[in-house]
């Protein structure tokens, strides 16, 4: 609560989503980074993945192997609609991804922690990029690992060494925004300040 002359006021929480239908939503510039969805088993991860790509305006979401992919139903509720505004492939290993994505000239960056891995925050994104994240017990596949241009961590102070996909994923892609938030804001949020 704030006051204003004498009287208290509630703050004025923004919980619209965007006016734009999904097509129009679609020729947004995006984000130049795309995610490479490693063998991940859970589908309520993948489906709160998705939320936070749509959130941060990324580029493609390539779900591999085993991840979950639309159409599906638990993908659909955790996404809260997400899915309509971003796009989602499917592929048959998170390589055959990966590989695809190198031949376009675009950097792989793992999320994983490893005896070469670099601290997010010491560490500077290239744009565009794909973001690799690994399978919730298992990690990032060797193979992807031994292809990937950077592997990086996000720092763990706890007893226990990993923290769940999903919550990695938004800590990662908002870092990779902040370093160039200046840049890339402009054309991101226009469609907020356009009104129907």
């Amino acid at each position: 609560m704030k006051k204003k002359d004498g009287m208290e006021t509630q703050f004025e929480v923004r919980t619209f989503d965007s006016h734009l239908s999904p097509e129009a939503f679609q020729s947004i510039p995006r984000f130049p980074v795309s995610v490479v969805l490693d063998n991940l088993r859970s589908a309520f991860n993948v489906g709160s993945i998705i939320r936070t790509a749509d959130c941060a305006l990324t580029d493609t979401i390539y779900c591999c192997g085993i991840t979950a992919h639309p159409p599906h139903k638990k993908l659909e509720k955790t996404s809260l609609g997400a899915l309509s505004y971003i796009q989602v492939e499917h592929r048959p290993s998170a390589y055959q991804a990966a590989l695809e994505i190198k031949e376009k000239g675009i950097p792989i960056i793992a999320l994983e922690t490893t005896n070469q891995s670099r601290l997010i925050w010491k560490f500077n994104f290239p744009l565009p990029s794909a973001l690799v994240l690994g399978n919730e017990a298992l990690g990032v596949s060797q193979e992807v690992l031994e292809i990937a241009d950077s592997i990086v961590e996000i720092p763990m102070l706890g007893f226990k060494n990993s923290i769940n996909v999903a919550v990695a994923f938004g800590i990662v892609v908002h870092e990779i925004q902040r370093q160039h938030w200046q840049t890339l804001s402009k054309k991101s949020l226009v469609h907020w300040n356009t009104k129907p």
